[in-house]
């Protein structure tokens, strides 16, 4: 039997947790902070609600990185994209052994970072890097121990830089999660395939008066995502299709995606919000210091920009809501983001063309 290493026991994390536990499979799960798993690791047992019922016992829970890679054949990703370069590094200076990695998801350009930083800190250990497109999980945690999965994705994208070996890949998971991706046809369409951030930044960024509003709650999706707001993410998602043209390949729009990810119809993408009923009771943050901006910014919209811009386009309204988010916070997004010149920046190189190269498998970075 493999040993499945998860990383991050968040939402997304016990959810994968106590579904691939509940199928048999010997899991280990990591986290950062040892005060957020202290009664897991008393009780190595998930509470699990909805799409997946029952309780279930995790083989290990630590907050020790070499005992959690110990022997892993594989090892998922679960965390905020915030902390992938420092996942790279961490797991480069204590893996001993080669296994797949898959970044669950990666957001935008996630594997390329996760392997430049690797290489950086390890150079010998050459391990299978993929990345997803979203995790597979509609879900929220609910307490230390118990998460609620409201639903689980149809078709969800992933891809490894190697796209030809995209179908091993996913037939090397868990026989339990297999049935629910499908192979990319190339990088393309897991990072700018990338719909969180076209979802989660610009709709949190204009309801801000609301989400901060002590006395009113409002449902994320449902609520704050009016017809307006909704035609505005058109314009942006319409930015990272094109985009995706540029590079050879283009993407679904997130309205498209929807159809195909919760069966649902509509003429517009608000319609298509509006009947996906996995989202009707989802609601909205308390505060802008969430992972809607801070990790869909700088590792969604960022290097999508980034990547826009080095193809030619303005991506306007793509910078009008990096622009509105480091106004309102008071940060730099772009300096702090995942822009590709920073990932690669020790190559003298023409980087439009290095970059095309790389995303469609056809230059090596090593």
């Amino acid at each position: 039997m493999k040993k499945i290493t998860i990383i991050g026991a968040g939402n997304s994390g016990l959810a994968m947790a106590a579904h691939l536990s509940s199928c048999g499979e010997n899991v280990a799960l990591w986290n950062r902070s040892k005060e957020g798993i202290a009664k897991l690791k008393k009780t190595r047992t998930i509470y699990s609600y909805g799409a997946i019922e029952g309780e279930f016992k995790i083989d290990l829970v630590t907050n020790d990185i070499k005992e959690a890679l110990d022997g892993a054949d594989l090892i998922l990703i679960t965390t905020p994209a915030n902390s992938h370069r420092d996942l790279a590094e961490l797991i480069a200076k204590n893996i001993r052994k080669e296994a797949l990695i898959v970044l669950n998801p990666g957001r935008t350009f996630g594997a390329l970072e996760f392997r430049e930083i690797f290489k950086r800190h390890n150079n010998e250990i050459r391990p299978t890097i993929a990345e997803t497109q979203t995790i597979i999980y509609t879900c929220r945690r609910t307490g230390d121990d118990s998460v609620n999965v409201i639903s689980l994705k149809n078709g969800v994208l992933l891809s490894t830089f190697d796209s030809s070996r995209n179908n091993e890949v996913i037939k090397s998971l868990p026989e339990c999660i297999q049935k629910y991706f499908v192979p990319a046809e190339s990088m393309v369409q897991t990072s700018i395939g990338n719909v969180g951030m076209i979802l989660h930044c610009a709709p949190l960024l204009l309801n801000t008066g609301w989400t901060e509003n002590p006395n009113f709650n409002y449902k994320y999706y449902h609520d704050g995502i009016t017809e307006s707001i909704a035609a505005f993410l058109e314009k942006i998602d319409r930015e990272r299709v094109e985009v995706s043209s540029l590079l050879g390949l283009k993407v679904e729009s997130t309205e498209e995606w929807f159809k195909r990810a919760y069966d649902v119809q509509g003429s517009n993408l608000y319609e298509c919000i509006q009947n996906t009923k996995a989202y009707e009771m989802i609601g909205a943050p308390s505060t802008l210091n969430h992972r809607y901006i801070f990790e869909d910014i700088p590792c969604g919209l960022v290097p999508l920009e980034s990547a826009g811009k080095s193809l030619g386009l303005s991506m306007t309204n793509t910078g009008i809501v990096i622009d509105l988010a480091s106004a309102l916070l008071d940060r730099d997004f772009r300096k702090e983001g995942r822009d590709l010149r920073n990932i690669f920046y020790d190559r003298d190189i023409d980087f439009s063309t290095f970059f095309v190269g790389v995303i469609l498998n056809e230059q090596d970075i090593s």
